[in-house]
């Protein structure tokens, strides 16, 4: 990839958005500007890009005029917005035009109409793992020790139930434990099905991850950072299980240490 004179990042939530534009800049980025949101951006972002807009999720001519005024011809959707904001949107008429036009208004619809407005604006969506390549995840123990054979069959087990609730459009998480289904993610998002499932598990059960079938790698790609292991070490969980090639570990060896530090199996298949 051609080195680029100008990145937009669209920034949720996390430390996604933080370690894009710390990557992108040591990939010669000469310009990183992001597009932030009130209640949802870790305001430390301002001090890792030239630019940053604040705004409220829904104001997209906002953020497109924002982007062209600063002459970003790519950008990457990066972090997460939490669902109750999804509820208190103030959308623009560019987003209620948009919205009324979709047939379905979940994660991949809503996205890939964005996705749409920006190529109508002249700038290119990237996969979000540009810049990020390395750390996606390989197949294989992560880090922790290696899986029990009974933790090994709920991987198995859950990778199933995972793979058909994500085709079906509910979410990407489940968690199991002997063969049984704890918590189903939902509109909730990961972290709270994990203490769900944590908390009727109580002690060993398992979270998997996966993508969606044929997923769109431009955005919602899978993410497990060291507040996710946190959260299931809190839930008493022993094994976090993602999708190899479509899920982006962040925070490298800080990652490893806390997934070691909790007694935790990260695993990838």
């Amino acid at each position: 990839m051609e080195t680029l004179n100008a990145l937009g990042i669209i920034a949720g939530g996390g430390a996604y958005p933080l370690l894009l534009a710390e990557s992108a800049r040591k990939s010669g980025v000469q310009r990183i500007v992001a597009a932030a949101f009130t209640g949802e951006t870790n305001p430390k972002l301002a001090g890792r890009v030239d630019a940053i807009e604040w705004m409220r999720v829904g104001q997209l001519t906002r953020m497109l005029s924002f982007f062209s005024g600063a002459g970003v011809r790519q950008c990457i959707m990066a972090g997460q917005i939490a669902p109750h904001n999804l509820f208190d949107l103030r959308p623009d008429w560019k987003t209620l035009l948009l919205l009324a036009r979709l047939k379905r208004r979940n994660a991949e619809s809503i996205f890939g109409a964005i996705a749409d407005e920006l190529s109508a604006a002249g700038i290119e969506l990237l996969p979000a793992v540009t810049f990020l390549e390395e750390s996606v995840a390989k197949s294989g123990l992560i880090a922790g020790r290696p899986l029990s054979r009974r933790e090994e069959a709920d991987v198995a087990f859950g990778f199933d139930i995972a793979r058909e609730v994500s085709r079906l459009d509910i979410g990407q998480t489940v968690v199991v434990r002997s063969g049984t289904v704890l918590a189903v993610e939902a509109f909730e998002g990961t972290d709270e099905a994990v203490k769900r499932g944590g908390a009727l598990g109580r002690r060993g059960a398992v979270m998997v991850k996966v993508a969606k079938p044929n997923h769109d790698m431009r955005f919602d790609v899978p993410v497990i950072g060291r507040e996710t292991i946190r959260v299931a070490a809190e839930s008493k969980l022993r094994v976090v299980a993602v999708e190899s090639d479509k899920t982006l570990l962040l925070e490298g060896a800080a990652l490893r240490s806390a997934v070691e530090r909790n007694g935790i199996s990260l695993v990838a298949c």
